[in-house]
């Protein structure tokens, strides 16, 4: 059966500096020892986010007060790259990210997140940038993503188109973005298929 559709996400948002922000930044390989996923959240970011020396806080922006809130994560390019590894979009989900805006994504890390139903859209650098010096000054911006008209805006005015694969688009809003309960709901047939086959 569908699952729910996700049309749109609105949050406050953050923005993450750097280009081909890989997997390993986004979640230490150390910290995937884990049976489940549950957990992961706060290990997002975590060596960028602590000093190795002391333990203390950085000035990362995930640890800047003004955006505690923050569900709508903004990147550069490449975001994603390296590994394969679900774990990376499952802690930034764990988070409480709901969304994330960038320049470009690594596939693997583009389709780790459709299926956990956090659309990844993709704008162009001046558009960030744009939005990011905007909730800079205010943080209490709240940001949309609108996965159905493939545009972002924001409460204060802002608003820029965005771009997402029709396939990954239509998962989304037709509630179809889990593969797994996909398979569940086609049991009958695959057991029909099963049955067809002379070799099964």
């Amino acid at each position: 059966m569908p699952l729910e559709p996700v049309k749109q996400v609105t949050g406050r948002a953050v923005f993450v500096p750097g280009a081909d922000i890989d997997t390993d930044r986004i979640i230490p390989a150390r910290f995937m020892k884990c049976v489940t996923f549950d957990g992961l959240g706060e290990f997002a970011f975590y060596d960028v986010r602590f000093n190795p020396d002391t333990g203390g806080k950085t000035d990362h922006p995930l640890n800047d007060p003004r955006f505690s809130a923050a569900s709508i994560l903004l990147a550069g390019e490449n975001f994603g790259c390296g590994s394969s590894r679900e774990h990376a979009p499952q802690s930034l989900r764990k988070y409480g990210f709901n969304g994330i805006i960038a320049e470009s994504f690594a596939e693997i890390f583009f389709g780790n997140s459709t299926t956990l139903a956090m659309p990844c859209v993709t704008a162009a650098a001046a558009e960030i940038a744009q939005l990011r010096a905007a909730i800079e000054a205010d943080p209490s911006i709240e940001v949309t993503i609108d996965v159905e008209q493939l545009k972002v805006t924001a409460s204060n005015g802002i608003e820029f188109p965005v771009k997402m694969p029709d396939s990954a688009r239509e998962a989304l809003v037709s509630g179809r973005w889990d593969p797994i309960q996909e398979l569940l709901d086609r049991d009958a047939a695959i057991q029909d298929k099963a049955r067809e086959l002379q070799y099964v």
